[in-house]
C-alpha cells in the first residue's frame, strides 16, 4: 500500500500549486482522505480533509479559502488546489488516509497510512 504525494514545488507569495496524492495497492474510495503540513520545528498540523460518504470537505481555518480539496476515486486520487499561497503555507505536505470519526479527522494520529511528503516553498 502506497500514496505518492506530488506537485510541490517554489512559488511566489499570491501563487497557486496543485498537489496530488495516488493511492496504489488498495483502493481508498471509503475513505477519509486527508493533508496535512509540517515547517520544520513544528508540529504536523491538519490542512484539509474530504470523507468518503458524501464528499463532505473540511479545512484549516488558516487555509479556509483558500485551499481546496478534492478526490477522484476512479484514479485513487485526492487533490489539494492551493490558491493565494503565502510564506507560512510553506512546508512539507503529507497525505493521509484512513477512517476516522469526524471529531478525529485533524489529528494526524488518526491515520494510519501516509504518504512520504512533498516541498512547498513560497517565496516572499
Amino acid at each position: 500500500v502506497q500514496l505518492q504525494a506530488s506537485g510541490g514545488g517554489l512559488v511566489q507569495a499570491g501563487g497557486s500549486l496543485r498537489l496530488s496524492c495516488a493511492a496504489s495497492g488498495r483502493t481508498f474510495s471509503k475513505y477519509t482522505r486527508a493533508w496535512f503540513r509540517q515547517a520544520p520545528g513544528k508540529e504536523r498540523e491538519f490542512v484539509a480533509a474530504i470523507r468518503w460518504s458524501g464528499g463532505t470537505q473540511y479545512y484549516a481555518d488558516s487555509v479556509k479559502g483558500r485551499f481546496t480539496i478534492s478526490r477522484e476515486d476512479a484514479k485513487n486520487t485526492v487533490y489539494l488546489q492551493m490558491n493565494s499561497l503565502k510564506p507560512e503555507d510553506a512546508a512539507v505536505y503529507y497525505c493521509a488516509a484512513d477512517r476516522p470519526i469526524v471529531s478525529s479527522l485533524r489529528a494526524h494520529v488518526s491515520y494510519d497510512y501516509w504518504g512520504q511528503g512533498t516541498q512547498v516553498t513560497v517565496s516572499s
